[in-house]
């Protein structure tokens, strides 16, 4: 197993974590405890979650999948995990979560709530990495990074961590944790993947000359990187077939952005290219993921164990200098196919 630290932390974390945003949604709690369970015999020792999943978030189902990862939990022995969580982001950002009524904020009420909503569910007393689901363009950093730090010293979380952040959003907040002698975000959890790599243009300059990690989801872009969608196309079972029908528009565009002409046919490209070194397009999408110095640990996701053993195939292969170019070879001729 390859271990890597998370930033400048005492977290030293398998490189493929566990995601777990379908639990209580599509995936059920028996499947769940299973894949769980596949994870951790695999080595993993990395488990994500948030108080908003499982996804789409809805009300009636809100903390139900940290609610089973606790119950999980308790199977292990606590301090063999290393678990991350969420604080729902803004209602001022890019949608209103359902938590907290839809006024949430990520100011010191908020996250409080939050976390004593999160340590009770997942029933321990402590969190590894707590993070923070998206930044809030109103309350000002400083405040949140208070508030964050005050968790810190109350030994409620180890560490803390950041996710859709910007180049400026992190850098701001890094420089306003060093003026003010308040813990750092030690990680950034974005959106990067064969489809998406986006991460390259600035905030991975900024994670190399501040030893911030990067902690990628969508390894395998929703699903899209394993070929399953085709031009005009999608299986009634995938998750983009249900979100493009779902009447919130953010969700819709959400699935455009996933599933477009681009994002297809470089994914064509892409499956092509796996062929050629006889590995599956998932184990390709999230060794590349993995590949970089900047990134830490790549979050996983799945419906059910079944799909599993593709994505840690990635364990075992390592992208060399004449297939990253191949790979910037399709990313230079289809210039970022999610937008």
């Amino acid at each position: 197993m390859d271990f890597r630290y998370i930033g400048q932390s005492g977290l030293r974390v398998s490189s493929i974590c566990m995601g777990t945003m379908t639990f209580g949604s599509v995936t059920n709690k028996e499947e769940a405890f299973k894949v769980m369970d596949m994870a951790y015999d695999r080595g993993i020792n990395f488990y994500d979650t948030a108080e908003l999943y499982p996804v789409p978030p809805k009300k009636s189902y809100l903390g139900l999948t940290e609610e089973w990862v606790g119950e999980w939990l308790k199977t292990k022995p606590r301090d063999s995990v290393i678990l991350a969580t969420k604080v729902a982001g803004a209602a001022a950002g890019w949608f209103v979560p359902p938590n907290r009524h839809g006024l949430t904020a990520i100011d010191s009420f908020h996250i409080k709530k939050a976390v004593e909503g999160s340590l009770k569910r997942l029933d321990t007393d402590y969190i590894d990495l707590y993070q923070m689901h998206w930044p809030d363009p109103i309350v000002p950093i400083e405040e949140s990074l208070k508030a964050f730090d005050q968790l810190v010293q109350e030994g409620k979380v180890r560490y803390i961590g950041t996710s859709n952040d910007t180049a400026y959003g992190l850098t701001k907040a890094n420089e306003t944790s060093k003026n003010k002698g308040l813990a750092r975000f030690e990680s950034i959890q974005n959106n990067f993947s064969l489809l998406n790599p986006r991460f390259h243009d600035e905030l991975a300059n900024v994670c190399r000359r501040e030893n911030i990690s990067c902690l990628p989801y969508s390894p395998i872009g929703g699903g899209v990187l394993s070929g399953k969608y085709g031009n005009d196309f999608m299986p009634d079972d995938a998750r983009f077939a249900a979100y493009i029908k779902n009447p919130n528009p953010r969700i819709q565009a959400q699935a455009k952005r996933f599933v477009n002409d681009k994002t297809i046919e470089a994914t064509k490209r892409y499956v092509q290219l796996s062929k050629e070194y006889g590995i599956s397009p998932v184990t390709l999408a999230v060794a590349y993921s993995k590949h970089f110095d900047f990134v830490a640990s790549t979050i996983i996701g799945c419906r059910s164990a079944s799909q599993l053993e593709e994505s840690f195939a990635a364990f075992d292969f390592n992208i060399d200098d004449e297939l990253m170019s191949k790979i910037q070879k399709i990313q230079n001729d289809i210039l970022y196919p999610m937008g």
